[in-house]
């Protein structure tokens, strides 16, 4: 907290200017390292960057998902048995209208259009509803058997397509309002969850709706959603937390990088190479299979996995649960852009920096916070009480919160170092005490 800051706090609440300095402070915002900005896309997106009011980072975000849809399922890494495509999700957390989020997926639009026109006209959808409706856009070819008749009567039987399916699995989801996809998913009968972690998890996708034949195998979905920091901590619930759907996704914080009230685009002399370059890329990429690290980048992934795998509790922990999952996609793209079918030194090392600042805009975002409703209001009420006995802790949510949800969220207090606990004497019986550590 800044001097000024300090000196207006204490002037509003009376506190001394010792006890504000000694509240937990916001953590910086982040930034994002060179080594990010490798290859061609840094060129890219330092060519872009003069001409655009968006956040440098937003427009590398953009591109790292959109070529990675582009490229389509082909290339791909294995851990075991499971494939990790070119594919990402990611949610860019900025202010509303004025964090220019969706300025930053102008020129890399305009530049994939020119790639590939049929994927940037046909490919790219918003307006997420349903696990049906999104399993319509990559749907199967589906079947079925009729009955042939004579005369009214049933000589045979034959196999009839009724839905030819949708031969492009390929599917960029752009979201600028990525809150009322959350809001939708809330309700008990959405599907769109559920499929949206098992596209991610490259499985077949189905529901379990009874009337509902759509089948998708094969679909390469890449999602991109706006959202702001206040709509995210609301609208993110404890299930979605919970049920690894958070994790999927990459959070960007990202805000305006300048003012430029002209907005002129790039010019053609410098974007027109930049387009070649990457029609290259995309091209050869296709063409690649398996990607794996080389024999440098393996030996420095050893060195980085134990941080990564780490882990850690609260709500920060579970949507940073993928770590290395996501540091392997990201690494995957930036050696297609690079075509090359190795990752190498570079490649990972661009992949880290761009997760580290995903990281730091999380803890950001959400602080300390541990992401439990309960738990959560239940800190509150330590620090603004400085202490409170079970039975009080129970009477702060009446009857709305089970013995078992409270003890449980207690657990997670302590196990997240949070608040402690104590026994004390009371008139003929012992209490347990609990407190809000610093």
């Amino acid at each position: 907290m800044s001097k000024i800051g300090v000196d207006d706090f204490v002037q509003a609440t009376g506190a001394t200017a010792a006890e504000v300095e000694a509240l937990p402070s916001l953590p910086a915002w982040p930034e994002m390292a060179r080594e990010a900005y490798c290859g061609l896309p840094g060129r890219i997106v330092e060519t872009i960057a003069p001409y655009s009011e968006a956040d440098p980072v937003a427009t590398l975000a953009h591109l790292l998902v959109a070529v990675g849809n582009a490229i389509g399922p082909g290339p791909h890494c294995r851990v075991l048995h499971d494939r990790h495509p070119a594919r990402l999700y990611t949610a860019l957390v900025g202010a509303s209208g004025k964090g220019r989020k969706g300025l930053a997926w102008s020129t890399p639009r305009h530049m994939l259009a020119n790639v590939d026109r049929t994927w940037a006209g046909t490919r790219i959808v918003s307006g997420l509803s349903s696990g049906e409706g999104l399993i319509s856009h990559v749907r199967d070819e589906r079947s079925e058997r009729q009955p042939v008749k004579n005369k009214g009567r049933v000589v045979a039987y034959e196999t009839v397509i009724v839905d030819s399916g949708v031969d492009d699995k390929r599917l960029l989801v752009i979201e600028p309002e990525l809150a009322s996809v959350f809001k939708r998913m809330n309700g008990d009968t959405n599907s769109l969850s559920a499929v949206i972690r098992e596209a991610w998890d490259d499985r077949p996708l189905a529901t379990l709706t009874k009337n509902s034949p759509l089948r998708a195998t094969g679909a390469h979905i890449s999602i991109i959603g706006h959202i702001t920091d206040d709509e995210l901590r609301l609208h993110l619930n404890e299930t979605e937390r919970a049920n690894g759907f958070g994790n999927r996704f990459l959070y960007f914080l990202v805000r305006r990088s300048k003012s430029l009230p002209d907005g002129e685009p790039v010019p053609g002399y410098l974007l027109d190479p930049l387009i070649r370059d990457l029609a290259d890329a995309v091209t050869r990429a296709t063409t690649i299979g398996q990607v794996s690290r080389d024999a440098e980048t393996a030996q420095l992934w050893r060195k980085i996995y134990p941080a990564l795998s780490a882990g850690e509790p609260g709500l920060v922990g579970s949507l940073l649960g993928r770590a290395e999952a996501q540091v392997l996609r990201l690494s995957l793209i930036y050696a297609l852009l690079d075509s090359s079918s190795e990752i190498r030194p570079e490649h990972q090392d661009a992949a880290v920096a761009v997760w580290d600042y995903c990281a730091a805009s999380v803890r950001r975002i959400f602080g300390g916070r541990l992401g439990l409703v309960i738990a959560d209001t239940i800190v509150e009420a330590l620090k603004e009480r400085g202490s409170m006995t079970s039975t009080e802790i129970s009477h702060l949510f009446g009857r709305h919160r089970s013995a078992d949800e409270i003890r449980a969220a207690l657990d997670a207090l302590l196990a997240a170092g949070k608040a402690r606990r104590s026994e004390r004497q009371t008139a003929g019986r012992t209490a347990t005490v609990w407190e809000a550590t610093a």
